[in-house]
């Protein structure tokens, strides 16, 4: 066939449409527009089109799971197995030196126990158009984030339990590199709660008066407070470092706090994300929270070059966050929260369980499978045990 021929013989958009698209129902949108657009960008003949559309129906329906297939028990010893092979140090730098991360099985236990808060919260804050690709606009987002506290800026603090004051000598250097002035510590001094005395600035000292503590064990636990105390800066951003990733500036952040640096100036909120999972819940919602589950445990497993298929990974994930909210897989969530009093008795404090359900006067179905294996049920529904056949006698 010449050239030119086989250019005629190419299908029109309306054409590739109608073949790729009667196939709706049978495979998901997501993949029929896939199809369209690789398909379209090809210019080929129909024959060949309709071969690549019959040959991924073929690939789709034999790649899903066969009813009865047990995906929980695959998935657990498909990420279960290799995890035993991971490394047991908790931490190592995470591609900069001065940070350190969970790395490993900890990081993995944290996960799919949905921790509060992890270990080591770390976030990658990436910059819009105007500031990634300059070095000193990204430090200027980064000294905005970057939390600055009495501690940072003054070069000694002393109680004067005689005449219940704290006296704060600042660091003039330091002052001047985060950019604040003393008159900017006197009014942070101005919002701590509860204060009852006068606070007055004499040259780069700070003086506190707070009369009505009387006892020294309180004024020394005042100038931890006082220590603690921010002036600039985001809560729980204890350090802020700018790194080159690829053609453009990213900034590293030691502590979390993703509802407020999505709102700083500057900020690609669009990219920037955080390893504290429930954050991302509570900010994002719960498919934002699925999403960095399955990427969190990814990252994991890779690091350690161990090779899981990502649909274990992402049963996983959707196990833990199909109720609207991040559950852990052990006896507080996942576990604990079975219907089945077998199912939770047979997990953990098994006497608790049995107890508390006899209390209740509940009732066991044995629909899964953990109940059906421990009564010894025959046959368990799983796998050909999920069919009921009823042979029909036949009459003489």
């Amino acid at each position: 066939m010449s050239k030119n021929e086989n250019l005629s013989s190419t299908l029109n958009d309306r054409e590739l449409r109608a073949m790729i698209y009667k196939y709706r129902g049978r495979l998901p949108d997501k993949i029929l527009d896939e199809l369209y657009h690789k398909i379209r960008q090809l210019k080929i003949s129909k024959e060949i089109a309709e071969k690549i559309v019959n040959e991924a129906v073929a690939k789709y329906y034999q790649s899903l799971v066969e009813p009865g297939e047990a995906v929980g028990i695959v998935a657990a010893q498909s990420i279960g197995e290799p995890s035993t092979q991971m490394t047991l140090r908790t931490f190592h730098f995470a591609g900069v030196r001065e940070f350190n991360v969970t790395l490993g099985l900890p990081r993995l236990i944290e996960i799919v126990d949905a921790r509060k808060h992890p270990s080591t919260p770390i976030m990658k804050v990436y910059l819009d158009e105007e500031h990634r690709h300059d070095k000193e606009k990204a430090l200027k987002v980064a000294k905005e984030i970057e939390l600055v506290t009495v501690a940072d800026v003054a070069k000694t603090i002393e109680p004067n339990y005689f005449n219940n004051q704290i006296i704060v000598e600042l660091d003039e250097e330091m002052l001047k590199e985060f950019n604040l002035t003393v008159d900017d510590v006197v009014k942070a001094f101005k919002k701590i709660k509860g204060r009852s005395g006068s606070v007055k600035a004499e040259g780069n000292r700070v003086i506190f008066h707070q009369p009505s503590i009387k006892d020294f064990i309180k004024l020394r636990k005042l100038c931890e407070k006082v220590l603690n105390l921010r002036l600039k800066g985001l809560r729980n951003i204890r350090r802020v470092i700018v790194k080159k990733e690829d053609d453009e500036y990213i900034l590293i952040t030691e502590g979390s706090n993703l509802k407020a640096v999505l709102e700083i100036e500057g900020v690609d909120p669009t990219r920037t994300t955080t390893n504290d999972i429930n954050e991302i819940a509570e900010v994002l919602g719960i498919e934002a929270a699925r999403t960095a589950i399955i990427n969190e445990m990814k990252d994991v497993l890779e690091n350690q070059s161990l090779d899981v298929d990502i649909r274990h990974i992402m049963l996983i994930a959707d196990i833990m966050t199909f109720t609207g909210r991040v559950r852990q897989v052990g006896r507080h969530g996942v576990a604990g929260e079975k219907e089945s009093v077998l199912a939770r008795a047979a997990f953990e404090v098994t006497v608790k369980h049995l107890v508390d359900a006899a209390a209740k006067g509940e009732i066991d179905y044995l629909r899964g499978v953990t109940e059906n294996v421990v009564i010894g049920s025959n046959p368990i529904p799983i796998g050909t045990g999920i069919v009921d056949l009823l042979m029909r006698h036949m009459k003489r």
